[in-house]
């Protein structure tokens, strides 16, 4: 389980907002995911200063602005790398690494592949519209090969990238799909991916209305997975390759132990890295 430290007096969500106003067009789904981060962490009484979310480029990697948590907002298609080094060298802390498809998935996809096959205990949360909104309407990994548009008339004819079923495969011990308009349900996914230890990946559907109006018809979509979760990784791919996309919930848990860096002596590592830098 990671290393979770609660407040003696339990926040409100709204207490862990910054103040700094979010910028997204009105109806974006990243508003939600914001509240149900926020939820989340109330929920399970942390202390702000026992958080750090980061994030690389991208709409919704503007979220660590938003809360009063440790936050770091790094370069396009690095958030991982950022998480993972922080996560090593502070172990106690609750890392919850944001971003979108095209962060994720593009620029950023052989980070993804590594860090879940190394199974950091982190939190990856990404907010998947299956579009580049911030760069004005490209196609994003995401993205199904027919969707017809002004920058790519006809559709880009490539099959989308499948992030559970590359996750899954990549080795994460944790994979659920969630959709942010589902308050409750999302909260607690991102609850139990905190909790649960090791690489948790939750994948969020979170529509972008101003480039993908035909978005808001998700809400009628997504529905509650027909079956519980399995530990099984062979049950879960077929599980995952057969359904719409739409089904929600968690889909995995591993049990593979997370990864913890191992010093020379066997000793404290921070004392043994802070030896080294000493004159």
């Amino acid at each position: 389980m990671s290393n979770i430290t609660p407040t003696e007096v339990q926040m409100k969500p709204a207490e862990y907002k910054s103040g700094v106003t979010p910028i997204w067009c009105p109806g974006c789904g990243d508003y939600s995911v914001l509240l149900e981060i926020t939820k989340a962490l109330s929920a399970m009484a942390l202390k702000p200063e026992d958080v750090a979310v980061v994030s690389g480029i991208g709409c919704s990697s503007r979220i660590p602005a938003y809360l009063k948590t440790y936050g770091f907002h790094g370069v396009h298609g690095r958030a991982i790398p950022l998480a993972s080094g922080l996560k090593v060298a502070r172990p106690d802390l609750t890392v919850i690494c944001a971003g979108g498809d095209g962060d994720g998935f593009s620029i950023g996809g052989n980070h993804f592949l590594h860090a879940c096959r190394r199974n950091l205990d982190i939190t990856y949360i990404v907010m998947d519209n299956q579009v580049y909104g911030m760069t004005k309407g490209q196609a994003s990994p995401t993205t199904e090969a027919d969707w017809d548009s002004v920058l790519m008339p006809g559709g880009t004819g490539i099959r989308p990238f499948q992030p559970l079923v590359i996750a899954l495969a990549s080795g994460a011990n944790f994979v659920a799909r969630a959709f942010s308009g589902d308050v409750a349900g999302t909260t607690d996914t991102i609850i139990e991916a905190i909790r649960h230890p090791g690489f948790s990946f939750v994948q969020v559907l979170s529509p972008c209305v101003t480039f993908r109006p035909d978005q808001k018809l998700w809400r009628k979509q997504v529905r509650k997975a027909p079956v519980e979760y399995t530990t099984d990784p062979s049950t879960a791919a077929r599980r995952i390759m057969t359904d719409d996309g739409f089904n929600l919930g968690i889909l995995y848990r591993g049990d593979r132990p997370p990864y913890t860096l191992k010093t020379k002596n066997g000793g404290d590592k921070e004392s043994t890295l802070g030896s080294e830098f000493q004159i």
